[in-house]
């Protein structure tokens, strides 16, 4: 067994080595629909979005200078970034409540989680921001529980509010780090309910959220309304509960949800041993009431698996405490294999995505390549050259106007759209539709010019995403062209179409949505 102080080395060279092989591996992949959408939120800053609060936004105009340095890996280079600053609170958290060992099996564990090291640690999603400020809250609040010197200091539960808030400013599901740790203390700690510190934490969080209410105040609560319609859901459906439990299984990765699950098993049969009781209660705490909301949702409505990812967190330092007692080796072959499916899948996903010369989706001319995931991460950047080239001709021979814009009427892949094709073109993107299906682009509409009667106009419609043009924008245009397809070509096979239309003359201007 290592020295302790050797534990924090080997750390800081896993944090670093992980995070220069994301950062090569970045530029590689084009951005996903849902990585292209946030770029929307950071083109207009504001309290609020429709779907989520503004931390997503901040960071990535913070990465990419403002907007001066716009690429792949500067948009995601918050996500991994944060996921070196998470590794090094999970270990600094696994020192606290054990030792460096303890710290460093659960640094290991955090890195071999897909949900935690690739998910929220690689693409850009809100859960990007939101990993460092929830690790960070775990430490914090593992440090209340432990330094009773410190449970009245003040400089503590300021920043514990502090942290909370901004984990919230990232989504609103961050206040469940309130949840478990209030459940800890009415359970171990009720004493703390007399103490102002506490509430001065909470009155802090709510500041910091309250321009979010605001927002939504002033907005119709649109966000609350649509996530609300996203779990409605009418008597029990144990299909969307078992696919959630088998998302939790691929998201934390496979070999990690099972060494999780044998530490709980373990831990109730009294084989796992705390120098504090109070450290099982607080894991439990910040882990279960997450789950359980999210397990009871997924039995009435559909649910994403990233949705409950951050409950898992807490269960890494049980798995971390029970390799200690073990006695297992600086890497345990249950990480060893854990890691080993990370980098497979990176590696066998980036040739894939790059090289595959066919598409792993619908193979019908309708809606060729449909439902195939690589098809989100590639052929965006060569279309955008294709495309240019198209609207010079177009312009030149005097076949559309040359203020003729480009339009969508769905946020995806309207987000692709503004990322790779009206952003480096600089042909304008007007949204189209309704508010459920624009999401952020209604709010871009108030800030760009609008569509004006006799106005052309470009349609782009790829064929994994099929929509009717006629049905979408016939009756706001006098003719309808479809002009050209155009193919992705991927290592000698067609992946994908995109099929290029003119709209000339609108004749009828869109209601507006918002």
């Amino acid at each position: 067994m290592l020295p302790q102080k050797k534990y924090q080395k080997y750390t800081l060279v896993l944090l670093v080595a992980t995070a220069l092989v994301k950062i090569g591996l970045a530029p590689l992949l084009e951005l996903g629909n849902d990585e292209v959408y946030y770029w929307t939120y950071a083109l207009r800053l504001s309290w609020n979005y429709f779907d989520h609060p503004p931390m997503i936004a901040w960071m990535i105009r913070t990465t990419t200078l403002n907007t001066w340095w716009v690429s792949e890996l500067s948009l995601r280079l918050g996500s991994i970034l944060g996921a070196a600053c998470s590794t090094w609170f999970i270990f600094k958290t696994g020192k606290l409540l054990a030792n460096e060992r303890v710290g460093w099996f659960a640094a290991l564990l955090y890195t071999a989680s897909i949900y935690t090291g690739f998910i929220a640690g690689f693409f850009i999603l809100p859960d990007s921001p939101q990993m460092p400020l929830w690790t960070a809250t775990l430490y914090i609040t593992a440090y209340l529980i432990l330094k009773k010197s410190d449970e009245n200091n003040w400089g503590v539960w300021i920043l514990l509010g502090a942290l909370i808030g901004f984990a919230a400013l990232c989504k609103v599901h961050g206040l469940f780090l309130w949840v478990g740790f209030g459940l800890f203390i009415l359970i171990k700690r009720r004493t703390w309910l007399l103490k102002s510190q506490i509430y001065i934490s909470a009155l802090i969080t709510m500041i910091i959220i309250s321009p979010v209410f605001f927002w939504n105040w002033q907005n119709d609560f649109i966000t609350y309304r649509f996530h609300s319609n996203r779990i409605e859901g009418k008597g029990i459906h144990w299909d969307s509960f078992f696919r959630e439990l088998g998302g939790e299984f691929a998201y934390q990765n496979p070999m990690v949800f099972v060494l999780l699950l044998a530490s709980v098993i373990v831990f109730f049969k009294g084989k796992i041993r705390f120098r504090q009781q109070r450290i099982s209660i607080w894991i439990f705490c910040m882990s279960l009431p997450m789950l359980l909301v999210f397990w009871t949702l997924s039995l009435f409505n559909p649910t994403l698996p990233h949705w409950s990812g951050p409950a898992f967190i807490p269960l890494f330092f049980l798995a971390a405490v029970w390799l200690d007692q073990k006695g297992a080796p600086l890497f345990p072959f249950s990480i060893k294999v854990s890691l080993g499916l990370v980098v497979l899948v990176l590696f066998a996903g980036t040739m894939v995505v790059r090289y595959a010369p066919i598409n792993f989706g619908s193979k019908l001319p309708e809606n060729y390549g449909e439902y195939c995931p690589t098809l989100d991460l590639s052929g965006w950047s060569d279309m955008e050259k294709t495309f240019t080239a198209l609207v010079k001709k177009d312009q030149a021979e005097g076949l559309m106007q040359p203020d003729a814009v480009l339009l969508t009427n769905q946020w995806f892949p309207g987000g692709h759209l503004e990322f790779y094709i009206s952003r480096p073109s600089g042909i304008p993107l007007i949204a189209v539709g309704s508010l459920q299906n624009l999401h952020q682009f209604a709010w871009l509409n108030k800030e760009r010019k609008p569509l004006f009667l006799g106005a052309d106009a470009y349609v782009i419609v790829p064929s994994n995403m099929p929509i009717s043009v006629q049905d979408e924008y016939g009756k706001y245009f006098d003719t309808i062209e479809k002009y050209q397809q155009f193919n992705q070509v991927r290592n000698g096979g067609v992946v994908r179409y995109f099929f290029v239309y003119r709209l000339k003359h609108c004749k009828k201007l869109p209601a507006p949505v918002l």
